[in-house]
């Protein structure tokens, strides 16, 4: 393993290596080196050391840092400004059995959102500029420091889910958000995933800007009958009463006040660390989740982003099932969690159609001819 401590260092590493023709592994914090087919003992880039905050602007609503910068750091330092990530980067760590430490790189490369992207938009949204090394030793820039509208290619969304497979990170740019004064969870239990999901979307396409939308199944929320849909709500204190006014007019006045919070929990997903099985992420449109549920009949699955994305936990012979549901509704099914076996057969994601394939594959010949970076993570 080579550890790298500054830009110039990697790109030297870069040039070396495409001078050898030798693929190598980024790793950084660790927690999320097996999301993704196994990289089968490649050699590796510890970028761990490109750590630490280089300008945070709260004023500009900006925040530059190193990408191995970590998660607690970042949230720490922008809380005392009262301000945070928008899209409130999941932490996937208990799940996947991980020690590392989770990074900000590491959440942009997975395009790991929480229930925050709801409101502000995911990762993808938030990364206004990035610096990198590309598979021919340059280093490059993309984006700028400013929220404007993008004319040409809007380079920092590419990165945002490329899982370290199109460059070396070396510093990153985020938009931030105002922290809010309050939150509060309503819960509308004991209704069915039709019902439930129903009432979420009404809540997404009403004014409330929720902060986060969710429906779980009895199995995944005990007392709360056939399941409860969970809608969060942030403010000042005033307008906050407000919002909670006219969620109880769109929901009929039947739901409850709780005091926990499950969001983090639930976009971490930390309600499926101690269930066995593989555990799922399938993206589709909101408006098709109580079918999507209803034609996967799992025990053990919620929906969070008001049905965008049902969390799920199955036996390793539900996969080409699982898959092929997901297709049938035009959406995507992500194994998050599996055995390297498992990982190595079936991919992060299914298949892509032929001519997405072929627009991945010049993306990538783009950025990183020769397939030095992640090789096959995909």
């Amino acid at each position: 393993m080579s550890k790298v401590v500054n830009p110039e260092q990697v790109t030297d590493f870069v040039r070396a290596a495409r001078e050898a023709k030798s693929p190598f592994e980024i790793v950084a914090g660790g927690t999320r080196r097996s999301v993704g087919k196994p990289m089968n003992d490649l050699p590796q880039l510890d970028v761990s050391g490109l750590s630490g905050i280089i300008k945070y602007e709260p004023e500009e609503l900006i925040v530059t840092a190193q990408p191995s910068t970590s998660l607690a750091e970042i949230t720490a330092v922008l809380a005392q400004k009262n301000q945070r990530l928008g899209f409130d980067p999941a932490d996937w760590s208990r799940l996947l059995g991980s020690n590392g430490v989770a990074t900000l790189a590491g959440a942009a490369s997975c395009d790991a959102s929480g229930s925050g992207r709801l409101r502000h938009g995911s990762a993808r949204d938030s990364l206004l500029a990035f610096q990198a090394v590309n598979g021919l030793g340059e280093h490059f820039r993309g984006g700028a420091k400013v929220v404007k509208n993008v004319t040409g290619f809007d380079l920092p969304k590419l990165v945002c889910g490329a899982h370290g497979t199109l460059c070396v990170l070396t510093e990153m740019t985020f938009r931030v958000f105002p922290k809010p004064q309050f939150a509060a969870t309503l819960c509308l239990s004991d209704v069915t995933p039709e019902i439930g999901f129903a009432a979420l979307r009404k809540i997404a396409l009403s004014a409330l800007e929720p902060a986060g939308l969710a429906y779980l199944p009895a199995a995944m929320m005990p007392n709360a009958g056939q399941g409860a849909a969970l809608i969060k709500l942030e403010g000042a204190a005033k307008p906050l009463e407000e919002k909670l006014a006219m969620a109880h007019g769109l929901l009929g006045n039947t739901a409850s006040r709780i005091d926990e919070d499950p969001f983090a929990s639930i976009g971490n997903g930390e309600k499926f660390a101690d269930l066995p099985g593989h555990v799922w992420r399938v993206m589709i449109a909101p408006s098709d989740a109580p079918r999507v549920a209803k034609e996967l009949n799992l025990q053990h699955w919620l929906g969070d982003w008001a049905g965008g994305v049902i969390w799920l936990a199955a036996s390793p012979s539900d996969a080409s099932r699982i898959r092929a549901i997901a297709a049938s509704f035009k959406g995507q099914a992500m194994l998050l969690r599996a055995g390297s076996d498992a990982r190595a057969a079936l991919g992060l994601y299914a298949p892509q159609a032929p001519a997405l394939a072929a627009l991945g594959r010049a993306v990538k010949a783009a950025f990183d001819p020769l397939s030095l970076f992640n090789p096959g993570r995909l």
